[in-house]
Parts: structure tokens; sequence; C-alpha cells
């Protein structure tokens, strides 16, 4: 079901490509912005640079629960300051605004992006019909051919006012010649049900609502709330090969084990150790299926 990618008009319509429509921001607004709801507002851009920038800028004057979505970015910002950019509406790249203070002690605030990446994998494994993955820490996967690609990346970034901006880029309809490198996948390209943006989106803030809500009623404990053990089953990291990037240049290798209490990622080394792996460039090592 991959769309053909009808070329932009010289006059910038934002109809120039009718194979990827803008999303309907009423219709997203009266089915995600309900009394008693997580979310707040919901805004729709036609382009920014990032929509983490963005919000984290203006996180003083936003209740939790704001959502910014474009349908560009221009600068879209991964982990390691790494780029994230694609075509106009070839995808979903959202941000949202929390603030767990109230009911979760800071220290549990390092399972927010891992929450976020269970919460996308299991509304997107709905809604687009398609088996996701989760690469630790933050990579949302799916598989093209046999072969695993990177489709979506999640960033947490802290704010001002004790508040935690979560963004998910997430490519739904590139083509294998859009893509920004070959190990890049797509929704589209894994075969999904559906492509459509709409019911995509309204699924992954659905599922992140209900997850961050079961999370912030256990207090944020991982093992009460369900989510150490969802995040574990949908991890491909776990049980196999992979080296660690580690800052200052280091590296670790060895056999991904187990996530933590507190989300870090266990390797256990050739020489019996283990280590707990809390930042890092995790490199899936082939052969380790």
């Amino acid at each position: 079901m991959t769309p053909e990618n009808a070329s932009e008009s010289g006059n910038g319509s934002r109809w120039s490509n009718l194979d990827r429509p803008p999303l309907n921001v009423p219709a997203l607004r009266r089915a995600l912005l309900v009394p008693g709801g997580l979310w707040t507002s919901l805004d729709i851009v036609p382009e920014t640079g990032s929509t983490n920038s963005d919000l984290v800028a203006r996180a003083a004057d936003l209740e939790e629960g704001a959502v910014l979505v474009a349908e560009e970015q221009t600068a879209g910002r991964g982990r390691l300051d790494r780029s994230w950019t694609a075509p106009a509406r070839s995808g979903l790249f959202f941000s949202v605004l929390l603030r767990p203070g109230a009911d979760v002690p800071e220290e549990r605030w390092t399972w927010l992006p891992l929450l976020a990446g269970v919460a996308a994998a299991t509304g997107l494994a709905r809604a687009a019909g398609v088996d996701m993955f989760l690469k630790w820490p933050n990579d949302l996967l799916v598989k093209v051919e046999g072969e695993e690609r990177k489709t979506g990346g999640i960033l947490a970034e802290r704010a001002s006012g004790g508040a935690v901006v979560i963004g998910i880029g997430l490519n739904v309809t590139l083509r294998a010649d859009e893509l920004p490198v070959p190990a890049a996948g797509s929704l589209a390209l894994a075969n999904a049900v559906s492509t459509d943006r709409d019911p995509l989106l309204r699924a992954v803030l659905r599922s992140l609502e209900q997850w961050y809500g079961d999370w912030r009623a256990a207090g944020g404990d991982p093992g009460l709330s369900g989510l150490q053990a969802a995040y574990a089953a949908g991890c491909a990291t776990l049980g196999r090969t992979v080296r660690a990037q580690l800052p200052g240049d280091r590296s670790v290798t060895g056999e991904a084990v187990a996530l933590d209490g507190a989300g870090r990622l266990v390797v256990a080394t050739g020489n019996g150790e283990r280590q707990a792996i809390s930042a890092g460039d995790i490199v899936h090592l082939r052969g380790s299926d």
C-alpha cells in the first residue's frame, strides 16, 4: 500500500500532493480533546523546525497535555543531535508536553521515553496492522522484506516548570527512493493495512494517554504499572548480542539480558560481568538472532 508520490506544484498548495492529504484538524480535536482527558490542546502547523524545540520554548505557558503536530519538520532532531527530515505529510511528526511531577518521583522520569515507545508501538500495531518492535532506548522498528528497519524515533527533553516534552517522529508513506538511509523504513514499506495518518495519530495519542495514566497512578513504578514487562516483551534488543557505544569513545559488547528498574539496558559481557547502560548508541550485531 505504498502510495505514489505526486510532485509538489510550484504554488506550494497544501493540496498539491493528493496522495498525502493534510491532517484533519477539527476531527482530531473533536476526537482527542475530551473533558477529563489528558490532551488539552492540539495545534497543527504546516511547517516548523522542530516540534520539540517549539514546545520546550513555550512550556511555561502551556498546560499539561498540549500537543503540537507539524506536517513537515525542517530541523527535526533525534538522540545525539541526529537530524530527522522527511517529505511533507509523509509521516507523523509531533510532540506532547507532560508534567508528571505531582504523582511520580523525578528519578522515575527516565521511563518516559520507554513509555512513549510502548504506547506508540501498541497503538500503531492496532491501527496500522503491522508488527512493531522496540530498539532500546528509543527506536521504533518494522520489518521490511524480513529485515528490521527503523521507522520511528522518540526524543524526551526537560523543560521549564517541571515539564517533559516527548517528541515522536514516524515514517508513514515513505517509498524506498525517499528513505534518508538504507536502514530506514516506513509503515507503507512494511505493508501496513492503513497509512491514513488521522487514525494513526489518534491511536498513538490514545495509547499514550492510557499508558501514561496507568504509570502515574502507580507512582511511576514500572513493574506495578506493567510498563517494564510490556517494554521487555516488545523489545528487539533483549536476547541479542549488541555493541553499546558509550560516551567518551568507549564501547561494551555482550548480550542484552534485561532492563533494570531505572530502564537501563543490562549487558552481560564475556567476562561474566553485567553492566547497566543508561546512555549510549546500541548496535544489534549480526548473527545474534
